[in-house]
């Protein structure tokens, strides 16, 4: 199985809060010895992780030029979902209503992110991108996104417009978000089996991914500014499934 290096106290608290059995080392600055360096050991020492105390020069290398904090640890790959199948059926075997991101065309790790984590905090099953006009899930982006790659299955496709057809074949609502719609993003029905269809800010969404969607919806804006972050528009409309799904029980 691949191995992956975790640096930082998100990726690696992640880690051991979801799959600690798959972390293999796990090293700290020697000279870090703070309240939360002191608390993410024993919680590793909790998972009976033998933690091994090195210069922070060694971390440097060990990182490769990511942000470590102090922390580093050495890990199996985390297998999450790689079908957007596999995601369905497992929800359908549960009852439960899928949850969805589809991001068409955000190139920017710190948005993708961003997005990953908002995706986590909501509860999403996966975000769906596609693999010619999108990100990977780079250092920058596990950075950003603090822990949440961890969690989080990102599902890089070849057709978007195909996968999303799939989806829909599936009884998933495609919603887009599209400023010159006529209706709300608080209009929705997001109780049901829905993705939300983000283009990224600037261009938008391509013509045959907003074509593909079954709706498209506005987001409210009140002031001065004309558009908002891809991060902070699928943050609104991913709460918006959030906040139904709450009242709704």
């Amino acid at each position: 199985m691949s191995s992956q290096v975790l640096a930082g106290f998100h990726a690696v608290t992640a880690r051991l809060r979801h799959a600690p059995a798959t972390i293999k080392e796990f090293y700290f600055d020697e000279s870090r010895r703070d309240k939360r360096m002191q608390a993410l050991l024993e919680q590793a020492a909790a998972a009976g992780l033998k933690c091994r105390g090195v210069p922070g020069s060694r971390l440097d290398g060990m990182a490769g030029g990511m942000r470590h904090q102090g922390v580093v640890a050495m890990a199996e790959a985390n297998v999450l979902a790689v079908d957007v199948d596999e995601v369905l059926d497992g929800l359908e075997d549960r009852g439960q209503p899928a949850l969805l991101l589809v991001l068409d065309g955000v190139t920017d790790p710190h948005n993708l992110g961003a997005c990953l984590r908002t995706a986590d905090a909501a509860g999403v099953h996966a975000v769906i991108a596609p693999r010619d006009r999108a990100v990977g899930l780079n250092a920058t982006v596990r950075r950003v996104a603090c822990g949440a790659a961890e969690t989080v299955p990102y599902i890089m496709v070849t057709n978007l417009a195909r996968s999303m057809r799939a989806l829909k074949d599936r009884d998933v609502w495609l919603v887009g978000t599209d400023d010159q719609a006529a209706s709300s993003v608080h209009q929705v029905d997001a109780r049901r089996s829905m993705a939300w269809v983000m283009g990224a800010e600037g261009e938008g969404m391509r013509r045959l991914t907003r074509e593909t969607c079954d709706e498209l919806v506005n987001i409210p804006m009140l002031g001065s500014v004309e558009s908002l972050n891809v991060s902070v528009a699928s943050a609104v409309c991913l709460y918006e499934s959030v906040r139904q799904r709450l009242l709704s029980g």
